[in-house]
């Protein structure tokens, strides 16, 4: 595995490393996540989920409240912000020393998060979807996750057109990372987008490609968490690709990835110190 301990983000004055990978447990307080099993619906769910996240070793929580799986409709800004800000009141009271991600493409949303907060803003729109957003993260002065993606949740899967997936992708990245340095943003993390603007095959494309990707120089995040690119070549329901999730996990930690983020933790974390101690041991 490689090395990841010369990474390292800023949280709320406290200088946090990727001595090892981190594992990101997902909790959804949304109804129409594509998985079922990341849901969670009322204060009991959501109180639930956050336990089970923290007991099975998670490095931190990230918290969405907007579907974005292809073809999605965004929620109302007003409904995502309330979602969200409960859920991180509730985090706080189960977990009070959690790194709290929210997963928002709203700057509004970002904002009022933070303040309330969150720790880190992670953006699947990469600053695409809302204008504003870089200029938010250059104020709240917190850790964003750029993500890449094209168009928006309903539209993105019609702009997978690529030259090269893996070079286009960091081309467009590492344009975005010069206008976020020009704002003074200084802990970035890089997620390469899988399932946003991608088809199947360039998804697998792109995370062959992972070693060029981490040449960009910052912690990169992987979310491949039961998507399509597992269980559509497979013939199975995203409830069914557990295994196939952990095989490209470990692909990915095995090639640089700094954080995984996934729906089955306990998996994660089991997977993660195993391959520290193939790694480290021989």
């Amino acid at each position: 595995m490689k090395q990841n301990q010369d990474f390292s983000i800023n949280i709320r004055g406290h200088l946090l490393t990727f001595r090892r990978p981190w594992i990101m447990g997902i909790l959804n307080v949304t109804s129409d996540s594509f998985y079922a099993g990341c849901r969670a619906d009322g204060d009991e769910e959501v109180c639930a989920r956050i336990r089970a996240i923290r007991d099975e070793g998670a490095d931190c929580i990230d918290i969405g409240a907007c579907s974005t799986r292809p073809g999605a409709e965004p929620v109302d800004a007003e409904v995502e912000q309330r979602r969200l800000l409960n859920a991180i009141a509730l985090v706080r009271r189960e977990w009070p020393d959690a790194v709290i991600s929210v997963d928002t493409f709203r700057a509004s949303v970002g904002r009022r998060c933070v303040e309330a907060g969150a720790d880190i803003v992670n953006d699947i729109g990469g600053g695409t979807l809302d204008a504003g957003m870089f200029d938010t993260i250059a104020e709240l002065r917190v850790p964003y996750v750029l993500t890449h993606m094209r168009g928006t949740p309903a539209t993105m899967s019609q702009l997978a057109q690529y030259g090269d997936v893996a070079a286009d992708v960091i081309s467009e990245l590492a344009y975005a990372i010069r206008e976020l340095r020009k704002r003074g943003v200084c802990d970035i993390i890089v997620d390469p987008g899988f399932g946003f603007a991608k088809d199947v095959e360039q998804n697998y494309r792109l995370l062959a490609s992972l070693d060029e990707i981490c040449k960009i120089g910052l912690p990169v995040l992987v979310g491949v968490s039961r998507k399509s690119m597992i269980w559509k070549p497979l013939g199975i329901s995203p409830a069914e690709a557990l295994p196939g999730t952990i095989a490209l996990d470990s692909f990915a930690l095995l090639h640089g990835a700094s954080i995984l983020r996934v729906h089955d933790v306990a998996a994660a974390v089991q997977a993660r110190d195993v391959l520290i101690k193939l790694t480290t041991e021989n």
